[in-house]
């Protein structure tokens, strides 16, 4: 009897060591929401208005939502962020000299409730959860931005939260807005992994404290701020690594 309980106890051992092997760096990933979902996804709907400007105008629009983000930060004006998407859109328009009729200007608003998830990303959260890593987001997007294109990708069941910085008025880089991360969560800083889209955002979640992972979809140069993520990558499949220490 002994002779068989004793391969059987070596192959238990065995297991449960690679159980703890397999164990996850981090408790949960907290998302900036483009690491997720393709900013990009509007310039088909944009080209339609603007022919030839797509791009060109997606960019600009993109850059102005988040400048307007950190102005109204500075100032204390804080305003539902799909109302800064709008004023953007309003300010990019005039800026390039295009018109802007209202039938117009809601069709690109509505492309950022519709946004198409990165090609890797929907597999990778379903990774994350299989692991047992706990998933929120930590996104200047309104609830509605985060829930609508959520929906549209069906993907609402893959997030314990979708959590806005609208829940204290705040954008990030503000610390007050990572911070929300841990309150909701429950966890401390070393147990969060932050998964940023921009460098900006990189360096504000590390300047906050969280170990952070840029993934750089647009393989863009680090800032120069004096402080970098702790790893990058252009993809998700780099972030489950640093992630799941595989």
């Amino acid at each position: 009897m002994r002779r068989h309980i004793f391969p059987l106890l070596i192959a238990s051992l065995i297991c449960l060591g690679s159980e703890a092997q397999a164990a996850p760096r981090f408790k949960a990933v907290a998302f900036d929401y483009f690491v997720i979902f393709n900013p990009n996804s509007v310039v088909p709907e944009v080209e339609k208005a603007y022919p030839g400007k797509g791009v060109e105008f997606t960019k600009a629009w993109r850059a102005k939502q988040f400048e307007y983000g950190f102005l109204r930060s500075l100032t204390g004006r804080h305003e539902d962020f799909f109302k800064v998407t709008e004023d953007a859109l309003v300010y990019t328009a005039e800026a390039m000299q295009l018109p802007l009729p209202l039938d117009v200007r809601d069709r690109l608003l509505n492309a950022y409730l519709s946004l198409q998830p990165w090609p890797d990303a929907v597999d990778g959260l379903r990774k994350l959860r299989a692991a047992g890593v706990r998933i929120i987001t930590i996104a200047n997007f309104s609830p509605r931005m985060l829930r609508a294109n959520a929906e549209h990708a069906g993907i609402v069941d893959l997030f314990d939260e979708l959590l806005s910085t609208e829940v204290n008025k705040t954008y990030k880089p503000d610390p007050r807005a990572y911070a929300l991360g841990m309150e909701r969560l429950g966890l401390k800083k070393d147990e969060v992994a932050f998964a940023a889209f921009g460098g900006w955002d990189a360096y504000g979640a590390k300047s906050f404290g969280y170990p952070t992972y840029w993934v750089n979809r647009f393989n863009l140069p680090a800032e120069k701020l004096g402080l970098a993520p702790d790893a990058t990558s252009t993809d998700f499949a780099g972030l489950l690594r640093f992630v799941l220490g595989e």
